[in-house]
Parts: structure tokens; sequence; C-alpha cells
């Protein structure tokens, strides 16, 4: 018997059924990483949390994701945000890859990653598809807020890497829309562009859209504004 056993915690959520979507309950999991073992919901409890796959160890695309993400660790945390990995890999095979990376290129991936040699958390958070690969989580991404909803969830092929200019930008811009009710962001937006003002709802939020003054105004259901 393993002496840890990774343990589910939404029955719904079991190998068959259906992925988790945006809006969804992140499902709970008990796991062995490599800071040790791990309760999801507590780790991620109170902050943001970024729950990413990959396909294997040793691999060179992998390598530069993984080492992306050590890298921003510090931003990451300027943002409120936990960082924590996955693959189908033994503990022993993510400890001796952490190690490795460490000496050849100094950046030390340090946030845990889960060892799911039973495919568990994969089969859960619907990493394997099976037109990819049947023993290789393709490279997902899951953005969970601090109330434990699934808010954005990426997908990328097994041969193509992700862009972390992008899973930072699309972090920044939930964490803003969260903290200005009624706002959402336009295409390409970053951090200091306007943002657009939700439509008029009534004929009264109508002509009060219409004498609102420091907004841009390209049509009444259009408007943008700098946040102070």
């Amino acid at each position: 018997m393993r002496p840890f056993a990774l343990n589910l915690k939404n029955d719904k959520k079991m190998e068959g059924t259906s992925m988790p979507r945006i809006g969804d309950k992140a499902p709970d999991f008990e796991a062995l990483t490599t800071t040790g073992p791990l309760k999801f919901s507590d780790y991620i409890k109170g902050g943001w949390a970024i729950l990413f796959s990959h396909p294997a160890d040793f691999t060179p695309v992998c390598t530069t994701e993984l080492s992306g993400f050590a890298q921003e660790k510090k931003w990451f945390a300027e943002h409120n945000t936990k960082l924590i990995g996955e693959s189908i890999d033994s503990i022993h095979s993510h400890v001796a890859w952490v190690q490795n990376v460490r000496e050849k290129t100094g950046v030390y991936m340090d946030f845990p990653i889960i060892a799911d040699i039973d495919m568990k958390v994969a089969n859960l958070y619907g990493m394997l598809h099976e037109n990819a690969s049947n023993t290789s989580a393709v490279r997902a991404v899951f953005f969970i807020d601090p109330k434990g909803i699934i808010r954005l969830i990426m997908y990328y092929p097994l041969n193509v890497g992700r862009n972390m200019d992008e899973i930072k930008r699309v972090l920044e811009a939930m964490q803003i829309a969260d903290a200005n009710p009624g706002t959402a962001m336009p295409l390409n937006w970053r951090k200091g562009d306007k943002v657009i003002l939700s439509p008029p709802r009534t004929l009264k939020d109508l002509d009060a859209r219409l004498g609102e003054k420091n907004i841009e105004l390209v049509d009444f259901y259009l408007a943008k504004k700098e946040l102070a």
C-alpha cells in the first residue's frame, strides 16, 4: 500500500464524468507533492491559485515552462497567487528534475508539484485528452479565485508551450475587474489601459451614461474609462 494515497473529495467529478468548467467550484483533493502532503483547498485558501499540468518531467518544453513560473514567483506572490504544478510522474522523478534544473540553470522550482502517477488529479480536472495522449496530461492552466471558483481555463497541445505574459495579463485583468464592479477588459487590455463600462440596462441608466463625464463614449453601449 502506498504511504500517502490521493484522496478525492468531489465525487461528482470522478473519472469518466465531465470536466470542470468556468464558474464551477474547484474540485478538492489531497496529494503528495514536492513540498509534502497537501490538501488543495487548504493550500489555496485566502487567495488566488494557478494549477497547471505538464506532460512529463525531464522534457525540454516543460522545463522552460516550469522554470518560467519559478522565475515569476515573486510577481505571483505580489498578486496574492499561489502556484501548483502537476504531472503523471513519481515524487522521485519530480524531486530529481527540480534539482537537475537548479544545478543546470540556477532556477529553483520550489512551488508544489503534484506526483499524480495514478492520474487522479489529471482525471478530476480533465487534463487527459485521449486524442492527444492517454498517459500524459496536456498543458492545462486553471485560474482559481479566493472563493475557490474556477475563473479561467487554458489548454495547450503537448508540443506548444504556454505564454507567460498572457497568463499574467489575464490574472491581472480578472483581479482588477473584481475590484471594480461594472467593468470589463477590452481586446489586448493591459494594466493601465482603459476599461470598458457595462452597458446600460434601463432608460434611466442610458440617460445617465449619455450625460456622464470623464469617459470615452464610442456609443451608448460602448464606453471606456480610465481607472484611478
